[in-house]
């Protein structure tokens, strides 16, 4: 168990952005036998056979065609946290320093953010129009706190400006430094290249210092980026299962689904709240030889899982949650509903995946908000509104979601991963 929770560590450490994830989540599913398909290429499909295609660098899909190909059994994630992300101009300088200028990408918990090491991670475009990944692999960067001093209130609330309060700090001004291409100047050295070479980026902060398992036996997973890598990677490990519940399948085809930009809203080419998913579906159903009218039944017989993490009960703060509903760590997968359909679980979903949780041997949980508290919400109603299938919304359970460190249980872990794979396996 520990093992597996110190393999989610490594995998969030390398995969500080969410195209480093895909990468990565890349270069395991390869390791497992899965076919790249060039989207620009015909594509000849066939039954036993493991595939996986990505979107603009940060959104995967991978699949592997069963026997009988009745039905897409899916399980859904998202690559993206939240974070800030680098402007187009950034360097700024204020009295002896140069700072970074950034916007937020998502909600994060601003005060997480200060004061601990922090460095840069994305890719660069350059002149011949090809996309390089880059990660600086030391701390280059910092956003320090205003000191007590002057800001006696601070213990009492605050309320930080993103435009103020949260810029990092990247060096000290030089007279002969070059100043307006610094940074970019580092990640060309990085990339071996010149600076001159590179005609535009993506760029985001990330935390340098690595998750770790936490407690007297180890049974804490204190990690950036829980949200949602975590569920990218059991996914991972249940479709790439080996052992007495490993794949191939049988009936349906099983999918994973990692899109970004979940955390801004998913509206884009690459988001959930695109066509992308059910364009593929319907160019497998094609290459797979079959009319529309199977895929129509397909789509009647799928099911998918939308897993993202759900909000265990705070021992300060108990009563931020409803009487009744309210989730804690070590005890499984959280099953999330919501009246307003922010949460897609309907009773069916909701049975379908205890059934899972049951047939794997793996305890389960119920969540919904207090009723004055309104829900998020996850790529789930994007799938359930282009798809037209029942999609449950679940998630292990974590504290401090969103924080630039969040908490979850060493066992939890193992629990997802068991009910991934019956998912996958298809006996429940």
């Amino acid at each position: 168990m520990k093992e597996e929770a110190k393999e989610l560590l490594d995998y969030i450490y390398s995969s500080p952005s969410p195209y480093h994830l895909v990468e990565n989540t890349s270069i395991e599913l390869e390791k497992h036998g899965y076919k790249y398909l060039c989207p620009k290429e015909s594509w000849k499909l066939e039954k036993g056979q493991k595939y996986y295609v990505t979107k603009d660098i940060q959104t995967l899909i991978a699949f592997e065609i069963g026997e009988n190909p009745n039905k897409f059994n899916i399980i859904g994630a998202h690559t993206d946290s939240p974070t800030f992300k680098i402007k187009p101009k950034h360097i700024l300088e204020e009295t002896n320093y140069i700072k970074i200028n950034t916007e937020v990408y998502g909600s994060p918990i601003f005060s997480t953010w200060l004061d601990r090491p922090l460095s840069v991670a994305g890719y660069v475009v350059d002149r011949e129009l090809k996309r390089h990944l880059v990660k600086i692999d030391k701390p280059i960067l910092t956003i320090p706190n205003l000191c007590i001093h002057f800001n006696r209130e601070i213990n009492k609330g605050y309320g930080y400006n993103v435009q103020i309060d949260m810029l990092p700090i990247l060096t000290f001004v030089n007279e002969e430094m070059e100043k307006e291409n610094y940074l970019i100047d580092l990640i060309a050295k990085e990339l071996n290249l010149s600076i001159t070479d590179i005609m535009d980026f993506e760029l985001f902060l990330y935390e340098f210092d690595k998750g770790c398992l936490l407690g007297p036996n180890e049974e804490f997973i204190s990690s950036t980026r829980l949200d949602n890598a975590w569920m990218c990677f059991a996914s991972l490990k249940a479709i790439t299962a080996t052992g007495k519940q490993a794949t191939p399948c049988v009936d349906g085809i099983n999918m994973l689904v990692l899109f970004s930009h979940e955390e801004i809203g998913s509206q884009t080419a690459s988001g959930a709240n695109s066509t992308y998913l059910k364009d593929l579906l319907q160019r497998i159903n094609l290459c797979l030889g079959h009319s529309e009218e199977e895929f129509y039944q397909k789509m009647h017989n799928s099911f998918a899982i939308s897993s993202d993490l759900a909000h265990a009960v705070h021992p300060n703060k108990p009563e931020a949650h409803d009487k009744n509903n309210r989730p804690i760590l070590t005890s499984g997968p959280v099953i999330k509903y919501s009246a307003t359909q922010k949460y897609t679980t309907t009773a069916y979903s909701a049975s379908v995946f205890m059934k899972v949780c049951e047939a794997a041997g793996v305890p389960y949980q119920s969540f919904t908000n207090r009723s004055d508290i309104q829900a998020g919400s996850t790529i789930a109603a994007f799938i359930s509104r282009e798809l037209g299938i029942q999609v449950v919304d679940m998630g292990a359970p974590i504290l401090a979601m969103h924080s630039i460190r969040e908490l979850g249980a060493t066992i939890d872990n193992e629990h997802t991963i068991k009910a991934f794979t019956t998912f996958f396996d298809g006996n429940y």
